[in-house]
């Protein structure tokens, strides 16, 4: 069990949303699995308000894992790399901070509550900024685990041994920090963490 905010989470499952950009292969390879439950958004997209129903959902299942192919963070995630892309025209903070707000407004009516966990799917290729591997895994390292490969047979047998070796830590800080952090977080950071993923990408130790 987790505290979340002065109650206790009770969630019969353990969930876990999927970061990244995953193929239909790989989704259908893991819903096969016996202890893995695959939950997609019933709307179309990946809007934020489909991505909280699809936690929503989540939390009511009853298997060892329930993992979710939708973010609510995802749009707050796009902003922030955008900000930082070098091969692109630059870009302002306004749109992170537009994108930020309405997920706290939705966090904060309740429409959904950060998962178990993040397992961010990690190509073997350039790095670039990433919102899951930097601002989130630094206020929460054994709350985002990767799984670093770019196949997709690769990146299942990577992601159901990944679930299998998720550690114990502290719950996720209101969500107000994990956006704070983002603000304060520079992704030259993230070099520290490069050995990490290419030796098969486990989370960071905190």
């Amino acid at each position: 069990m987790a505290i979340i905010i002065g109650a206790v989470r009770r969630n019969p499952a353990t969930v876990v949303v999927l970061a990244g950009q995953a193929s239909e292969g790989l989704l259908a390879v893991v819903g096969r699995s016996m202890n893995v439950s695959l939950v997609r958004p019933e709307e179309p997209g990946d809007g934020l308000e489909a991505a909280a129903g699809a936690l929503r959902r989540a939390a009511g299942i009853s298997s060892p894992y329930v993992l979710v192919a939708a973010d609510p963070l995802a749009a707050v995630a796009a902003e922030w790399r955008a900000m930082w892309e070098i091969s692109r025209e630059p870009r302002g903070s306004e749109a992170f901070e537009l994108r930020a707000a309405e997920a706290l407004a939705a966090w904060r009516a309740g429409q959904f509550e950060l998962p178990d966990y993040y397992l961010v799917l990690a190509g073997t290729g350039e790095e670039r900024p990433d919102f899951y591997l930097g601002p989130l895994r630094s206020v929460r390292p054994h709350r985002v685990a990767v799984v670093a490969a770019a196949e997709p047979a690769e990146q299942a047998a990577g992601l159901l041994s990944a679930l299998g070796a998720l550690r114990h830590g502290r719950w996720w800080p209101p969500l107000e920090e994990v956006i704070d952090a983002a603000r304060r977080f520079y992704p030259g950071a993230l070099a520290e963490s490069g050995s990490a993923l290419a030796a098969g990408g486990s989370a960071a130790r905190g």
